[in-house]
């Protein structure tokens, strides 16, 4: 019988899942941090443990497993993999492959083997993958490497930006102001700024949801932030879209994380999909609604040759961890 081993390892979690080819779950395993980025010897550790718990609750030996895959944040680049290599190596499956969990989030989310991705929630990525297998991704680094602001933390700093500049005059008046003070519990701009300034408070990751409630509310500013950095996270997957000769291909591009799948406001989405329209005609948008683990399993399935069936993909993007 073939059994495939399918992983998602991030910072917070590390998911396995074992299965057969006919989509039944056989075991499955949890454990913490699996990004190397974050700490190494802690992620080699829990991607063994959620490996071995995934087996022995299966009730079988890695010897059995026809072929296992990988999805790990901060596989990035050739440096990532000169570590990640030997980490997985280790695990002594016979056949196997790492990658991207930005990867195996777009297979979740797709019913082909080939795709895009958006990553948008405290971070951001993107990534694609074509009919041949090629792939291309970013890091997610930052705005000093290419990154636009689109990221839930970069739209958090934006809506306290905004809120100072409609203070001090350099800026428009914005809804921005009364939803911040009202979030972060503050009576007066004054304050929150001496606050923020003088290290008494951080801008918290969810002040994101103020600049998705503005645009709602019509604001003009959150509108125009949202419409900005939307085209620059299309501008992102599109650009991958071209270098892999994939315009013309007909393919789901997969949002995934909170900032684009829990908005209170479609402008951020909505300036995402007027440049894909205009670049990549074919591709649709949608949004992830399954665990990213199970992009894994098919994944795994896929590189041994197998083709998978609709009841077989149903019954896997059924699972929920």
């Amino acid at each position: 019988m073939s059994i495939y081993l399918g992983v998602d390892a991030g910072g917070s979690k590390t998911h396995a899942v074992l299965a057969d080819r006919y989509g039944n779950v056989l075991g499955k395993g949890l454990a913490g941090n699996g990004n190397h980025q974050v700490n190494r010897n802690v992620a080699a550790n829990n991607i063994r443990a959620a490996c071995d718990a995934a087996l022995q609750e299966a009730g079988i030996t890695k010897e059995q497993v026809s072929y296992a895959y990988f999805g790990l944040a901060g596989a990035d680049r050739e440096p990532d993999y000169e570590i990640l290599r030997p980490m997985i190596a280790d695990l002594e499956f016979a056949n196997y492959q790492i990658t991207c969990d930005t990867m195996i989030g777009m297979r979740a989310g797709t019913n082909k083997s080939y795709g895009a991705a958006i990553i948008c929630g405290t971070g951001f990525n993107a990534a694609a993958r074509n009919r041949n297998g090629e792939e291309l991704q970013y890091g997610g680094f930052g705005f000093m490497y290419g990154d636009s602001y689109g990221a839930g933390s970069s739209l958090a700093m934006l809506a306290f930006r905004a809120v100072i500049r409609a203070w001090d005059g350099r800026g428009p008046a914005t809804i921005l102001t009364e939803l911040v003070l009202e979030h972060m519990g503050y009576s007066t701009v004054d304050e929150l700024y001496e606050a923020v300034l003088y290290g008494r408070r951080s801008i918290p990751l969810d002040l994101v949801k103020t600049m998705f409630i503005a645009a709602q509310q019509g604001d003009p500013l959150a509108i125009e932030i949202l419409d900005r950095e939307g085209a620059e996270l299309g501008n992102a997957v599109c650009t991958f879209i071209r270098r892999l000769n994939m315009t013309e291909d007909t393919f789901d591009i997969v949002y995934i994380g909170s900032v684009l799948n829990k908005g209170a406001s479609s402008h951020l989405s909505d300036a995402i999909e007027r440049v894909v329209a205009e670049q990549a005609p074919h591709a649709r948008c949608v949004r992830l609604t399954t665990d990213p683990v199970v992009g894994s399993l098919m994944s795994a399935m896929e590189m041994d040759g197998m083709t998978i069936t609709p009841e077989t993909e149903a019954k896997l993007k059924a699972f929920t961890f």
